[in-house]
């Protein structure tokens, strides 16, 4: 990553995406634009902001999502070793994605596609993002492809939304595993009060969740500053994250939830897809915008 980052700008007559390859392969804002108005659909990233991927506005997810508890898990009969990704996480945390450097390979007006290849702590393989503004929506379809031994992989997307008193958020789940000290989760609970999105419903005041929630439908509603935003994505899981005091919260569309490696059954079991050598695996998302 270097200091100077280059941005890859996408625009139609509706949106407007600013991609930062560099970093992370990251978004770094995403717009609606209303009467010649650019109103933030993700929270924006910051002018002056350090290259570090939470000051994007997105960042892709992959070969896992969230954390692996104690930094190691059983597969195949044999023990696999993850080092940290970032200097402040004891555990590793959001995969290698957002960490490395991507290259766009490929942009046009309303469309991008960026790449990159990873080998790391057991994994080997190849990456890519390629966005697309559609009207009024937001296309992203993640695949990697395994070039290493055999292994279990998850992709998805971390974005961080603007929040405010009227925010709502409708995201019907089966269950929750809400997180613990070390933000690992602790029990699968049925969401009920503060945690039950199946109808929209403000975000909880005075509390921070840092849950993740499965048997999700793929479909998810979001309204906030006078916007509304129709989520739809090929997972069954995600996470969400909504600290105290401040002005954004994530909701993160993933296919496994938080240290599936761990669970009971292990990641096959829970949402994880185990890829043999030049296989590969897809997700795509779509974010549809509305303004009020």
């Amino acid at each position: 990553m270097t200091s100077t980052l280059i941005a890859v700008t996408l625009e139609n007559a509706a949106l407007r995406l600013q991609l930062l390859p560099e970093l992370g392969g990251g978004v770094s804002r995403f717009d609606c634009l209303v009467h010649g108005e650019a109103r933030p659909v993700f929270r924006p990233r910051p002018a002056a902001a350090l290259p570090d991927p939470d000051t994007l506005a997105c960042y892709p997810l992959l070969p896992w999502s969230n954390r692996i508890g104690g930094g190691q898990f059983d597969f195949d009969g044999r023990r696999c070793e993850v080092g940290p990704t970032r200097a402040d996480e004891a555990l590793p945390i959001h995969g290698f994605g957002a960490f490395h450097a991507w290259e766009c390979i490929e942009a046009e007006d309303d469309a991008a596609i960026l790449s990159m290849r990873l080998q790391r702590d057991g994994w080997d393989f190849q990456a890519w993002q390629h966005f697309r503004l559609d009207a009024q929506q937001l296309r992203v379809t993640l695949t990697v492809c395994n070039h290493g031994r055999r292994m279990p992989f998850g992709l998805g997307l971390h974005p961080f939304f603007p929040r405010d008193g009227s925010t709502r958020l409708c995201a019907p789940a089966r269950a929750v595993w809400p997180g613990g000290p070390d933000a690992l989760p602790l029990a699968r609970e049925t969401p009920r009060d503060e945690r039950d999105f199946g109808v929209s419903r403000p975000l909880p005041e005075g509390l921070t969740l840092n849950d993740s929630f499965t048997g999700w439908n793929g479909r998810a509603q979001i309204a906030s500053h006078g916007l509304g935003l129709e989520i739809e994505a090929e997972a069954d899981a995600y996470v969400l994250y909504t600290p105290q005091g401040r002005d954004f919260f994530c909701f993160e569309p993933v296919d496994h939830p938080v240290d599936a490696f761990h669970l009971v059954g292990g990641p096959a079991a829970n949402g994880m897809t185990v890829l043999e050598t030049g296989q590969t695996l897809s997700r795509r998302y779509r974010f549809a915008v509305s303004a009020s």
